[in-house]
């Protein structure tokens, strides 16, 4: 089948979480895929920049914008910005706190990176025209992990918070969803430099899936998903991340 823009067949992508760091590297690669005659991306506010860039690659790039995001209005907003398109729609998402969570209360981390997270997924499986979402989560997601302690990136209270995220979308009515488990990303801007330029050296001693992970592989692995809809819902970490990469 054709997926270029322009054709008979067209294939459109609905992206949440587009204004991050992995967020900005999985926007420009499917907005160069050219897999895509329409991306949209649902958020708080317009993002001018991307808007250009999809003006460069001859992609629509379409923003919903939802200024005050309640699960209720995100829901509703992303069902009907899927009800607009035509053809086939894959859902993507990179939504999450990506820094600060020790700060937070385990039910403001769970407001953004669950709640919301879940309610786009419901919005898009209300549809009916959407079978496969491609969610970025965090190594270790877990939800049998200990809620306390600091709730810091890496810590149990942390990947409790995202392996109930993953239940969630899991459990939306999606047919398959495609869960992405990086460890500390490279690229982001949440990731000291320091750690960037040193962790990479130990690489050898480190087990495969808490390896370190660019912004741009990250995207291209999910890109790589989001064009190829495999059979059932699976988690992909480092290893397999550079092989769709």
């Amino acid at each position: 089948m054709s997926t270029g823009a322009g054709t008979a067949s067209p294939r459109s992508a609905i992206v949440l979480g587009a204004s991050g760091s992995v967020g900005g590297a999985l926007m420009r690669a499917l907005l160069g895929s050219g897999a895509f005659s329409t991306v949209v991306t649902v958020g708080r506010t317009s993002q001018a920049a991307l808007l250009a860039e999809a003006k460069g690659a001859r992609v629509a790039l379409r923003e919903v914008l939802v200024p005050v995001m309640t699960p209720e209005q995100l829901q509703q907003a992303t069902h009907d910005a899927v009800n607009a398109l035509d053809g086939e729609v894959v859902g993507l998402s990179v939504l999450g706190i990506g820094a600060g969570t020790a700060k937070l209360t385990m039910a403001q981390h769970r407001d953004v990176d669950v709640a919301l997270n879940a309610a786009f997924a419901r919005g898009l499986a209300a549809s009916g025209k959407v079978r496969h979402l491609v969610f970025m989560s965090a190594v270790g997601a877990n939800t049998a992990a200990s809620a306390r302690g600091s709730g810091a990136a890496g810590t149990s209270r942390y990947n409790r918070v995202k392996g109930e995220a993953e239940a969630a979308v899991l459990a939306s009515g999606i047919a398959v969803v495609s869960v992405f488990r990086p460890a500390m990303i490279i690229g982001s801007r949440h990731t000291p430099r320091w750690l960037e330029t040193l962790l990479p050296l130990f690489s050898w001693a480190t087990p495969v899936q808490y390896r370190s992970i660019r912004v741009e592989q990250i995207a291209a692995a999910m890109v790589a998903a989001a064009c190829h809809t495999p059979p059932a819902s699976a988690v992909y970490h480092y290893g397999e991340m550079l092989a769709m990469a």
